[in-house]
């Protein structure tokens, strides 16, 4: 019997700190199924504006092939107006040379003419000689001297046109290099923008990839916490049940045992009747006394306000505040800043129920104070108490650390009360 009621006791005694421990891991893994519905919802937004922004680069770059074109274009138009400009100054430079020739011929001409068309003018008048002679010499001469004028006029109107074609052509190129510039300006821009777009398309892929990671993490931490979740529900079942088997068995054997001292005082009794009288035997019936009514130096309930704080140290973070950057999660306890190795002390007296690292804590130390009432101290660097220990207020249990992830030294310091969180500042005396 007295072994039924030390399995029952135990029972009773880590009953609360897998039933807290349940309540912390159920509250992670809610945690994580929030966190990847947001990463999934979070990169569906990210697919979208990655795929929008794919679109807007298929456009830029298509724009900018089209650029290209009428850039590559106007340069072959270029090319050909150079060429039809350097064929037409080269032609322009032999109709000069063949002005000036020209000129000095009919120049030559000219004055030869008019000295024989003088002399052959008076030997006509002087000689006064065939009247029809002189009237075809005179018809000649005038045919030479308008073939000569239509020649130098047909030579100057080639000239003009010249100028003209060179005039037109110059200011055709200018035109052309304007629109070269300017398509060579858009086509700058549209690449700045393809390189932006570029960069931007390269960062939401990196994105993209990094949601996928932590995703994948969060998915698996999920995974890991279910199967937790399930060994400590498992776990929970099979001692309700021994703690139930416990409860009857330990029933039947005080209702025997209360059967047997009945038989036995009424066997007394009718052995007293038929011999000498006896004094009467007064008996007092057995109690059970469970671990969750079991105090350490007192009811800790009745300590509220009084309680010393488990280390020295500044508040890095109080109960209740936002846990970080995420305003979905909230402060449970609080985190005193201490120097690494600095001792921790039992806030009250109490049995170590846990002493194991722990995901999220790093190094943890659970104590059970009696009647649902529990401690919290994580983050230490080293633990000096292990389950089942009993330790007294004030006597050191671990020290100060990072473990758990943190990047500096402090504790992370949770009362729980009957399995909720309560403010460690309504317990702790205040800080002067």
């Amino acid at each position: 019997m007295l072994r039924v009621l030390i399995a029952l006791a135990l029972t009773c005694l880590l009953q609360p700190a897998f039933a807290d421990e349940r309540a912390q891991t159920q509250q992670q893994l809610d945690a994580t199924r929030q966190d990847i519905a947001e990463l999934k919802k979070l990169l569906g937004k990210l697919q979208e504006e990655k795929s929008g922004v794919q679109k807007d680069l298929k456009g830029t770059e298509t724009e900018m092939g089209k650029l290209e074109k009428q850039v590559d274009a106007l340069q072959k138009e270029l090319k050909k107006s150079e060429s039809e400009l350097q064929r037409l100054d080269a032609e322009k430079k032999k109709l000069q040379s063949a002005r000036i020739e020209q000129q000095r011929l009919i120049a030559i001409q000219a004055r030869a003419a008019y000295q024989n068309g003088r002399q052959e003018y008076l030997k006509l008048l002087l000689n006064q000689q065939n009247p029809e002679k002189f009237a075809r010499t005179l018809t000649y001469y005038d045919y030479l001297s308008q073939a000569r004028l239509e020649q130098l006029k047909n030579f100057n109107e080639t000239l003009r046109q010249l100028a003209n074609v060179e005039k037109d052509i110059a200011m055709q190129q200018a035109q052309l290099l304007v629109q070269k510039s300017s398509l060579d300006s858009q086509r700058d821009e549209l690449d700045k923008v393809r390189k932006e777009r570029q960069q931007v398309l390269a960062k939401l892929s990196d994105d993209v990839k990094a949601r996928d990671q932590k995703l994948a993490a969060r998915e698996q931490d999920q995974a890991d916490l279910s199967k937790v979740l399930k060994t400590i529900e498992e776990t929970l079942a099979r001692q309700a049940r021994e703690a139930e088997e416990a409860r009857q068995k330990a029933l039947i054997a005080q209702q025997e045992a209360e059967k047997k001292r009945l038989r036995e005082a009424q066997a007394a009794a009718d052995a007293e009747a038929t011999d000498a009288p006896r004094k009467p035997v007064k008996s007092t019936p057995g109690a059970l006394v469970s671990s969750s009514g079991e105090t350490f130096g007192g009811p800790f309930a009745s300590s509220r306000g009084k309680l010393p704080w488990p280390v020295d140290g500044r508040l890095l973070a109080r109960f209740g505040e936002t846990r970080g950057d995420d305003a979905r999660t909230k402060w449970d306890g609080v985190m005193i800043s201490a120097s690494a190795g600095s001792q921790v002390h039992a806030v009250h007296g109490g049995r170590v129920v846990f002493a194991d690292w722990l995901r999220g804590a790093g190094l943890l130390v659970i104590l059970d104070h009696g009647n649902g009432f529990l401690s919290l101290y994580g983050h230490n660097q080293t633990l000096l108490k292990s389950a089942g220990d009993v330790v007294k207020a004030g006597e050191s249990i671990s020290t100060v650390g990072s473990s758990g992830g943190q990047d500096t030294p402090a504790l992370y310091f949770a009362i729980r009360q009957q399995g909720h969180p309560s403010d460690p500042a309504q317990w702790c005396r205040a800080q002067g």
